[in-house]
């Protein structure tokens, strides 16, 4: 039975992981692996820290809650926390498109929203209980 539990809880986390990058690929104003593609270190960076971030809340979420459930839950007021973050810090930079930054490979930009990702991530993980 505990091979089963943890098929179904690797399963679940791959599956919550994923939804959470396309979610974040819809957010951005290009397309995430068109631009991987073309090398584009900048929005490569800031993937990455999506990923990661992600994955950060996913994990505490996942070894805080012995349920599925309350790990998807936590997972999803998490994450609904990095997507906001992703808003509020477009907002208080006015006079830089983040999007169009990265799309033009402003590695700086890049690097910063890695940055800011991580963080919040690490953040954030902390109130999950």
């Amino acid at each position: 039975m505990i091979v089963v539990d943890l098929f179904i809880s690797v399963l679940v986390i791959i599956v919550l992981q994923l939804l959470g990058m396309v979610i974040f690929s819809w957010m951005t104003p290009y397309n995430d692996m068109e631009e991987l593609k073309k090398g584009n270190v900048a929005a490569g960076l800031a993937m990455g820290g999506k990923f990661l971030s992600t994955a950060i809340v996913l994990g505490v979420a996942a070894y805080t809650n012995t349920s599925i459930w309350h790990m998807a839950l936590w997972f999803a007021v998490g994450y609904a926390c990095l997507v906001a973050v992703y808003w509020i810090f477009e907002w208080v930079t006015p006079g830089v498109k983040l999007g169009q930054q990265l799309q033009e490979g402003n590695v700086a930009v890049g690097i910063l929203l890695c940055f800011v990702y991580i963080g919040t991530g690490f953040a954030i993980s902390s109130l999950i209980i």
